[in-house]
């Protein structure tokens, strides 16, 4: 009976490792930019508000409308200085000594303002994203895209 028992749980262990096999690429391969789930960044991309509502008049204020937000989903605390926010185009913000708490978020906004917790100021004087499509990417301190939004003909998302 012992021998038996030994088989059957053999058996049993065995089927579940390999479905566990099984299961592990087809999980990896539907996520297209995003890393591996091991690699995953708390990190992400929240609201994207690449369109500044009413007329596209280039001041500061309208300036100020348009922007990414940036959230730590995870419960410990992030310093984002050396991250990355920017667009296929080129155009880059840096982070300087940002501290992201956990579960919470910042908006970094185009214009000029003067940083808090929870906004950030590119201080620029022209507009950043694109109204029609476009693409954020966050990169770590590393310089690796840790998260990735597109919108309009080409992208998926739309805010």
């Amino acid at each position: 009976m012992l021998q038996n028992t030994s088989r059957i749980a053999a058996a049993v262990l065995g089927s579940v490792a390999l479905a566990a096999t099984a299961v592990l690429p087809a999980a990896a391969a539907g996520h297209g930019h995003a890393p591996a789930p091991h690699h995953r960044s708390a990190v992400v991309l929240g609201a994207i508000q690449y369109d500044s509502p009413g007329r596209d008049d280039h001041s500061n204020r309208s300036l100020n409308a348009e922007y990414v937000t940036v959230k730590n989903t995870g419960r410990m605390p992030v310093n984002l200085r050396g991250w990355s926010l920017s667009d296929r185009a080129g155009h880059t913000y840096r982070f300087g000594n940002v501290r992201l708490g956990g579960h919470s978020q910042v908006r970094v906004h185009t214009g000029i303002g003067r940083d808090n917790r929870w906004d950030v100021f590119q201080d620029r004087r022209d507009y950043v994203w694109d109204n029609h499509r476009g693409t954020a990417d966050l990169r770590n301190d590393h310089r690796r895209i840790v998260d990735s939004e597109s919108w309009g003909r080409h992208g998926h998302h739309g805010h």
